[in-house]
């Protein structure tokens, strides 16, 4: 068979979902491309789908009978007409099989070769091709032999602690810290058992684990016609969990004898394996000494700083080598100016030990018009979190004349972000952008774990005047739907909500709850406003709410705005960057029972029961692993409570469950 020759894009077909789905469309229809988009049932009604010229569906939500099906993929471009294909990240991004399937069919796949893929995408080949071609690598073990023997043998030769990455794997999953030899053998289990979920294979890399080090990637592009560069460097330390959570460009305090080093071995690295497109190329740093990790042969999730510093799109770049045509510019004309932070915005609740958050997206308002604030999502108000996908909402990127300035606009980003509905990690990632030690720069892999307590602080109680915005809401809300009580008759005095009352102002107790924390607000009605009475305090409050949910309030001496927004017996408020949950008590309705026994054990979350490790009759540890569910592409672990004795198991390695179902019914020693 010969060779696909590369020809220029006219039809493209998506093979991805949400915000990079809606990411490459917006380039592709500025390039007069065609676009088609696929989805899944789940994303029947995304603003992916909405947004393409056509649409095709794939098959039911689950990942595997849709995203990750190559022959309905396939199928589908060849229905559409598509004579190329972008794989985005994740799913088939970085598949040789898919991207040998594609040039079977005389379809361009917007990505490397095959062969290429295959090179880099084993962890145990990549290092020995680094290594043969003078880029350094750290201390470790790549070798066929996957026996546990071996295995201990190699990390005691290389020294704890060591990492365990999976040689098929990406993104950080299924990656393990080992601290002693003793734990090897259970962390080498989890590792293996997560690498054969997300990739089918597990065979193990071990390499010697850097306590103190950043990781620094470098974006590399290459044509089919023998041209490389690199669009320097990005600092990716900020993770959580080997996953990334904070991205900037270019990495900041890098001595220049080291930068320029990285920026040679990455396209060392490129041209090694006769890569073409988009790739990046990631590295440890640590004593002005660099190692590589891996080489991502796709483009990256925070490609955007990248193209803030520099003024260039990928995506266009990516489809214009994709089709045969020459690298836009040469190496001496890239340049990079300024500086810009990007905040990956997850569904995930991190107050309850980072659980995905999933359900409908009562209220989405992301900023707009702010000076070098983008923004890239997929979801809108209305839309729906599901478990099957991961847990990226949106990407707010900033940038500015300098470092202080991108991470100044970023905060301002992320206070103007306002969602109601699955719980997110936005106040999160503004107490880390706000971090001292953040702005110092240079922080490296550890940065979260080591001011963990500052970053999840508990949320402040609200203020009395928050809480007066909050009870002020809530009347206007509960005059309004009075006011529309009887539509037949606007005019009805029986429907005036002024409070007006023949022996005096009307008068009302409002009960509010911050959490577990009920609020008892007395309201007197006045002349624009209200007279509320908290608990220690008596606080006027004027002003008007409109029809968006907007308030603008005098409260006392002081001005106060806000944006509210009302959920069934929740009321959200937005006030200076913080957003304060407050649930709607109602006297009249029976308050719910606690929960039957301390020994019912429930999952957190919706999702796939990946193992169960506990037996009906067994004695079990507090903090005993009992049940490992994966969601949201990320497995997490139901641990025993307390001791006790496993009385039931009610769930099967398989098994699909909801959030608060039961899993396990331990009888509690007393």
């Amino acid at each position: 068979m010969t060779a696909h020759q590369p020809r220029p894009v006219r039809v493209l077909l998506i093979a991805n979902r949400g915000e990079i789905a809606v990411r490459i469309i917006r380039t592709a229809r500025a390039m007069g491309i065609r676009t088609v988009a696929v989805y899944s049932d789940a994303d029947a009604d995304s603003l992916a789908v909405s947004l393409a010229d056509r649409a095709l569906r794939l098959g039911p939500a689950p990942s595997r009978e849709s995203y990750l099906s190559i022959d309905k993929l396939i199928a589908a471009a060849k229905a559409s007409g598509a004579d190329a294909i972008h794989p985005g990240y994740g799913f088939l991004a970085e598949n040789a099989e898919f991207a040998r399937a594609c040039a079977a069919e005389g379809i361009t796949f917007v990505g490397p070769s095959a062969e290429t893929i295959l090179a880099m995408g084993d962890k145990a080949q990549a290092r020995a091709r680094m290594a043969a071609a003078g880029v350094p690598v750290l201390k470790g073990y790549e070798g066929e032999d996957q026996s546990l023997d071996t295995l201990t043998r190699a990390a005691e030769a290389i020294g704890f602690p060591v990492l365990l990455k999976p040689s098929a794997g990406g993104g950080g999953k299924g990656m393990h810290i080992v601290a002693r030899v003793e734990d090897l053998p259970t962390e080498l289990q989890a590792a293996q058992r997560e690498a054969r979920s997300a990739f089918g294979d597990d065979r193990m890399v071990i390499e010697r684990y850097l306590q103190v080090a950043r990781h620094v990637e470098v974006q590399v592009f290459a044509d089919h016609h023998g041209h490389t560069v690199h669009l320097f460097d990005r600092d990716c330390s900020v993770q959580r969990r080997h996953q990334k959570v904070i991205e900037e460009a270019p990495a900041p305090d890098l001595p220049p004898a080291l930068r320029a080093g990285l920026h040679q071995a990455a396209i060392t690295c490129a041209r090694s394996v006769d890569y073409v497109g988009a790739g990046t190329v990631e590295f440890l740093v640590a004593d002005d000494h660099f190692y590589f990790m891996e080489m991502n042969t796709r483009l990256q999730v925070e490609h955007p700083v990248t193209e803030a510093v520099t003024g260039l799109d990928l995506v266009s770049w990516q489809l214009r080598v994709a089709g045969g045509a020459p690298l836009p510019l040469a190496q001496e004309a890239i340049t990079c100016a300024g500086h810009a932070l990007e905040a990956r915005l997850c569904a995930e609740d991190p107050a309850g030990g980072f659980l995905p958050s999933i359900g409908r997206i009562e209220h989405l308002a992301l900023p707009e018009g702010l000076a070098g604030l983008r923004i890239d999502s997929g979801f809108r108000s209305g839309d729906t979190i599901s478990m099957h996908y991961d847990s990226l909402l949106a990407k707010v990127i900033a940038a500015g004349v300098d470092r202080a300035e991108a991470i100044a606009r970023l905060g301002a980003g992320l206070d103007a972000v306002e969602v109601v509905g699955p719980h997110t990690n936005r106040d999160f990632l503004a107490a880390i952008i706000r971090h001292p030690a953040f702005a110092e720069g240079g922080v490296d892999t550890r940065f979260i774990e080591h001011h963990q307590a500052d970053l999840l602080a508990p949320a402040r109680h609200p203020s009395d005047e928050v809480v007066a915005a909050a009870a002020f809401v809530a009347l206007r809300a509960s005059e309004r739907l009075a006011k529309a009580a009887d539509p037949a008759d606007l005019h009805s005095p029986w429907g005036e909500t002024d409070g007006w009352r023949l022996s005096g102002s009307a008068r009302r107790k409002l009960d509010l709850a911050w959490g577990d924390t009920p609020i008892g607000v007395d309201a007197v009605w006045r002349a624009g406003g209200y007279e509320l009475h908290l608990a220690d305090r008596a606080v006027i409050v004027e002003g008007n709410l409109d029809a968006q949910g907007t308030a603008r309030l005098r409260i006392g001496e002081g001005v106060l705005k806000a944006r509210a927004v009302l959920s069934g017996e929740t009321l959200t408020l937005f006030v200076d960057g913080r957003s304060y949950a407050f649930g709607l008590r109602d006297p009249r309705k029976p308050r719910g029972v606690e929960s039957e026994g301390a020994g019912r054990i429930m999952s957190p979350m919706p999702g796939l029961v990946l193992s169960v490790s506990a037996a009906v009759g067994t004695a079990v540890e507090k903090g005993q692993a009992l049940v490992v569910i994966e969601a949201m592409k990320m497995e997490h672990t139901v641990s025993a409570p307390r001791a006790g004795v496993v009385k039931m198991v009610d769930v099967a390695v398989g098994d699909q469950v909801v959030a608060g179902a039961e899993l396990v019914v331990l009888e509690i020693e007393p």
